[in-house]
């Protein structure tokens, strides 16, 4: 008998226990439909073999009940991924059982086997489909105990016709858990490439992800024309106020700093932080005169900033700005060009936009 595919839980994968307890639940829909397929099928060629009230009761209990009590005992077990461990065991035995049941006809045996273990594989669980095989067999010896190993492998056109839903459904099925488990790992893969592009402290990107940008910027300009200036930010006094307060005031003055400077940005604009107290900033579309005006409030947006741990204080910083010329071979030429201008403005006083 099979399950119509199972999505493993993202959490199972990681290994927790959390995730681990959530299996039975989530496998339970689809043994649900794969049984009650399956049992569309055995159904169809125990009817053409003439068989009994017993057989038609012990498909009832396959079919119908056997979902549900895998569920509750997993349920009510001290290690329910565990116990789903042994339930998806059985139900690989189960199917063996009804394989010999069939007598082994052809179509009917090969397609539940398949499909079973296709399922074992699908979980995700190492190896679980190689432990599924002797529980098979067993079953099948089972069955074939019970029948006398008797053998008809001929197919009739009833039993293709009942075989069909098992094998579409089933199919569309996988394909759908296959498909949302993908679009989980895409969404995930998006929040963990988001994560790596952005500073935790200050919300900014983070200095790789800045120079990508940095660097697509000068290749605008090269290639059209495009207006861009770049500013380096250096907080003043930095270290000496984050050695005589600690390093909690120290994040929340660089927290203070990037707010002020993301308050400050336009839609064409791209701030980072490049390193320490040491901010990126990327100006689009503007000219040197409105460049330095936007970099001027900047600086007049970070000294109205306050901080809680220090009630009063004032944060002040210097900027060094460059705007992207065609000579600029490389993003760290264009760099070092505003770095000597944040040098100019610090050996000015501070406080103050340099060129």
């Amino acid at each position: 008998m099979t399950r119509a595919g199972l999505d493993r839980p993202a959490e199972h994968r990681r290994g927790t226990s959390h995730g681990m307890d959530r299996l039975p639940d989530l496998t339970y829909r689809f043994r649900l439909l794969g049984m009650g397929l399956g049992g569309l099928c055995i159904g169809a060629v125990l009817h053409e073999n003439g068989a009994g009230p017993l057989q038609w009761a012990l498909l009832a209990f396959t079919a119908l009940l056997w979902p549900h009590l895998a569920l509750q005992l997993a349920r009510r077990s001290g290690s329910p991924f565990r116990t789903e461990t042994r339930n998806l065991l059985l139900d690989s035995a189960q199917t063996g059982f009804w394989v010999a049941m069939m007598q082994f006809n052809l179509l009917p045996s090969v397609l539940l086997f398949t499909l079973v273990t296709v399922d074992k594989i699908s979980t995700g669980i190492p190896r679980l489909w190689l432990w599924s095989l002797p529980a098979f067999a067993a079953g099948v010896l089972c069955g074939g105990l019970s029948t006398g190993f008797a053998v008809r492998v001929d197919t009739s056109m009833v039993e293709l016709l009942w075989s069909l839903p098992v094998l579409t459904i089933h199919t569309i099925g996988v394909a759908l858990a296959v498909s949302h488990m993908g679009q989980k790992i895409r969404h995930k893969s998006r929040q963990l490439d988001e994560l790596s592009r952005t500073d935790s402290l200050t919300g900014l990107p983070v200095r790789r992800h800045w120079l990508e940008l940095a660097d697509h910027a000068l290749r605008l300009h090269r290639d059209e024309g495009v207006p861009t200036t770049l500013l380096l930010l250096d907080i003043d006094h930095f270290k000496v106020a984050n050695d005589r307060h600690g390093h909690s005031v120290g994040d929340e003055v660089l927290r203070a700093v990037a707010g002020a400077i993301r308050a400050t940005l336009r839609p064409a604009d791209a701030a980072g932080r490049y390193g320490g107290d040491e901010f990126g900033v990327l100006l689009g579309g503007l000219s040197a005169g409105q460049a330095q005006a936007q970099a001027e409030a900047m600086l007049a947006a970070i000294r109205e900033a306050g901080i809680g741990g220090l009630p009063g204080a004032r944060i002040t910083a210097s900027i060094g700005m460059a705007p992207a010329q065609a000579g600029h071979a490389t993003v760290e030429q264009w760099i070092d060009e505003a770095d000597a201008a944040l040098y100019r403005a610090k050996h000015a006083g501070r406080d103050r936009v340099g060129t």
